[in-house]
């Protein structure tokens, strides 16, 4: 049997310290290799999107050629694109009356909530220090 010797406190506390810092690199490695992977999915997510798109604007604009020829059976051609245009002005329109209103909402970009429940905490905390 080998006589194993105790380790000293200096030591344990110097293992603690390189197990520790080892621990602390290799989980920011695996951090980092977790966050390069899930970006390389994210790029390949919009890009995929961004085509989605493209097509999809494709579409719309069949389904507006499409609208004019339907037009077109009962009026003639210029009137039923100018029926379809002004339409499509008025759709557009409304969706920028919404979205200003939205976005007013949204302004000025100040986390009220967050700043509140920071302000609550700090007030909890020192109130339970000078206790």
């Amino acid at each position: 049997m080998s006589e194993q010797r105790e380790l000293s406190t200096g030591e344990l506390v110097s293992r603690l310290s390189e197990q520790v810092s080892r621990l602390v690199r290799d989980e920011l490695a695996l951090a980092k290799a977790e966050l390069r992977d899930k970006g390389k999915q994210a790029g390949l997510g919009a890009a995929l999107g961004g085509v989605a798109g493209v097509v999809a604007w494709f579409g719309v604009g069949a389904l507006v050629a499409a609208a004019v020829a339907g037009l077109a059976v009962v009026l003639p051609v210029w009137a039923s694109a100018l029926v379809v245009a002004g339409t499509l002005f008025l759709v557009a329109a409304l969706l920028g009356v919404v979205a200003a209103n939205r976005f007013g909402r949204a302004t000025p970009p100040i986390p009220r909530q967050a700043m509140d429940s920071t302000r609550r905490d700090v007030e909890t905390v020192k109130e339970s220090a000078h206790r």
